[in-house]
């Protein structure tokens, strides 16, 4: 009878068992035991290489938006981040502006511009303490999206206008120098303009600057010197008329040259001059151009005249006392009014010494005082 095998008999090779990873034919180690990883061992251990990678992945991903978050901080001081702001959270009471205030004949143009092509170029403001925005640059393009929302009433498309925005920390004079520079390039601002803006920077207790003309050397660096030279004598023109000129921006560069010549250090002619442009309702920007021409030797004078005004409102006219007087060369009309005597006579007082002319004038006018 055979014998029984029992079940858990397990027939072993004769031959030596390779180790896993061993050459075919190498004998095991002394003392080592070969092992084969289990279902859940693998498992665990590829989760563990997969939160591995995750972190990693986490890890890198909070240093790109660390460095995106600085990039968006730089440009922003840098005022080169734009974004959609409401108009009514924009003021317009840090900078004194260099366009005076007033009817804008080129306004027009620049709503039609923005309603075909939209704004090209963003308007810049800097964000207030009180989350509020401050303009910076582009005063006319945030007046224009104001008249069209005005004009149209679509919210949606004119009711927020593009700004780069910047934060706080640029000095006032570099804010000044910033809208000086970029309107340098436009051909309509005019000396007088210029001119005032010096005048009102110099008189900001925030800027560095009290003096006038030292205020044209600072924020008109990037002009020529001749530039600034002519700028220099519009503010020494603008001192000595202040408000009694009402369309400064309409003055020529060779207007203002030569008035300023005519009238400076002559008490008696910034007098006449002053009393000619007093009466101010209803005059005119050629009107006034005339009188500033006369006082400069470039034209006739101009006879003053009121606006029409109902008959129970017009006032009596003012008394002139007219006369003529004899001369070798020819006769001489004379008129004297409120605040202006005039002589006329055929002959050519412009050929005359001015010395000698200023001379004779003062003498008169000490004679009259007499």
């Amino acid at each position: 009878m055979s014998k029984k095998r029992r079940i858990f008999d397990i027939d072993m090779p004769d031959v030596d068992m390779e180790p896993i990873g061993q050459p075919v034919g190498e004998a095991f180690p002394v003392g080592k035991v070969t092992t084969r990883r289990g279902p859940m061992a693998s498992a665990i251990s590829e989760n563990a290489e997969s939160l591995k990678l995750r972190e990693e992945t986490e890890v890198a991903i909070r240093a790109e938006n660390d460095a995106l978050a600085h990039e968006y901080v730089r440009l922003k001081k840098l005022g080169l981040v734009v974004e959609l702001i409401e108009l009514d959270m924009i003021d317009t009471n840090k900078l004194i502006r260099d366009r005076k205030a007033g009817f804008d004949a080129e306004l027009d143009e620049l709503k039609s511009s923005i309603t075909d092509i939209g704004l090209s170029n963003p308007i810049q403001v800097e964000i207030g303490e009180d989350g509020r925005f401050e303009l910076v640059q582009g005063f006319r393009r945030l007046s224009a999206f104001r008249a069209l929302l005005k004009d149209t009433g679509d919210v949606e498309r004119y009711g927020k206008i593009p700004a780069a925005t910047s934060e706080q920390g640029r000095g006032l004079d570099t804010l000044y120098r910033q809208m000086v520079d970029e309107n340098l390039i436009r051909k309509d601002i005019s000396f007088g303009e210029m001119a005032a803006l010096a005048i009102h920077y110099a008189k900001d207790p925030a800027t560095t600057v009290s003096d006038p003309a030292k205020a044209v050397a600072t924020l008109f660096t990037s002009a020529s010197y001749q530039k600034r030279s002519y700028i220099r004598n519009f503010v020494s023109l603008l001192e000595i008329l202040g408000d009694d000129l009402l369309y400064v921006e309409n003055i020529p560069r060779s207007l203002g040259l030569a008035l300023l010549k005519e009238i400076e250090g002559k008490d008696f002619l910034i007098a006449g001059l002053k009393a000619e442009l007093k009466p101010r309702l209803g005059r005119k920007p050629d009107r006034e151009m005339a009188i500033l021409r006369q006082y400069a030797g470039q034209g006739e004078r101009v006879e003053q005249s009121t606006p029409t005004a109902p008959k129970s409102a017009e006032k009596p006219r003012v008394a002139k006392t007219t006369f003529q007087l004899a001369r070798p060369d020819g006769a001489a009309k004379c008129t004297a009014a409120s605040g202006r005597l005039e002589i006329r006579m055929p002959r050519d007082f412009s050929a005359m010494d001015r010395l000698k002319l200023e001379a004779a004038v003062a003498k008169l006018l000490d004679e009259l005082d007499r």
